[in-house]
């Protein structure tokens, strides 16, 4: 019944990537403002939309999720924008993870990329369990990428689950926050970005020493 599921959920992405192209479109503008105006335009149906094209973003990596996230903030307030983003992501990398599971390496690897994944393979050989906390705090390493690879693994999902909520967390509150204040223009999204950018790599040096000075104790 999983895998049935699984494949329904495929097919609907793929239709939709198909016979909706302005969907995808609207991700390759790379314009925050125009997948807000594209919620807006459903009305009260603005929550349920953003939260489909979460979704939808999760299962055809690797459309950009943050644009999303603006959109969110920029429409409902950056709090609770940055609650929708943050439950619509959860939902969506749960999917991934279960395609995966479920469907095997290969469905996954046309979903995403045969180098992606490898790549995502080689974190989770360096840090182990602690893969997916760590990749969730480093904005360039794709979200949906390491969702379908942990699912290929032996990994528990309550243990995915849980490290993706608190390793998403941070991420979702910055980029809601600046996406909130923020009323266009390419400079300003990637003032934001590098805003991230700039405490991720922070956050990745602290545990770095810690680790450090924890072995040499």
């Amino acid at each position: 019944m999983k895998k049935v599921l699984a494949c329904i959920c495929i097919a609907f992405v793929v239709g939709i990537y198909i016979y909706v192209p302005s969907i995808k479109n609207m991700f390759l503008t790379g314009d925050f403002e125009v997948i807000s105006e594209f919620m807006k335009s459903y009305g009260v149906y603005a929550v349920a939309i953003s939260f489909f094209l979460m979704v939808f973003q999760s299962i055809a990596a690797p459309l950009p999720a943050f644009l999303i996230t603006f959109a969110n903030a920029n429409l409902f307030g950056w709090w609770q924008g940055a609650i929708l983003s943050w439950t619509s992501a959860m939902a969506g990398a749960a999917l991934c993870f279960y395609i995966a599971r479920f469907l095997g390496r290969d469905v996954a690897e046309k979903l995403t990329s045969k180098v992606g994944l490898k790549q995502i393979d080689e974190f989770f050989e360096r840090y182990g369990k602690n893969t997916i906390l760590v990749c969730r705090l480093l904005p360039f390493v794709s979200f949906d990428y390491v969702s379908y690879a942990a699912g290929l693994t032996s990994m528990s999902f309550i243990g995915f689950f849980v490290a993706t909520g608190i390793g998403q967390l941070p991420a979702t509150i910055v980029y809601s926050y600046v996406g909130g204040m923020l009323t266009g223009g390419a400079r300003l999204m990637v003032t934001g970005l590098m805003i991230l950018f700039a405490l991720a790599a922070l956050i990745t040096i602290l545990r770095g020493v810690y680790m450090d000075r924890k072995r040499n104790i």
